[in-house]
């Protein structure tokens, strides 16, 4: 994982959406919704609670990408 946005990333709610941060507050991504499913139909933009899960869904990524890069090395240590 690179060092410059380190875990864990968070959640925050803003207006009109979610903010994830890394450890030091960096602002890392913005994913925007609406209250209700006719105006994010209307929009075309996700729900709240979609943006919610999406956000969430990204602040586990640092996980992930380690957890991929354990396995990456498991395999290159067996292929020797």
């Amino acid at each position: 994982m690179s060092r410059r946005f380190p875990p864990p990333w968070t959640v925050e709610q803003i207006p009109g959406g979610y903010k994830v941060k890394d450890a030091n507050g960096q602002a890392l991504a913005y994913v925007y919704g609406r209250e209700t499913r006719a105006e994010a139909d209307i929009a075309n933009v996700l729900t709240m609670d979609e943006a919610r899960r999406i956000a969430s869904n990204i602040a586990k990524l640092p996980t992930y990408l380690e957890r991929s890069d354990q396995h990456a090395d498991e395999h290159r240590h067996h292929d020797h």
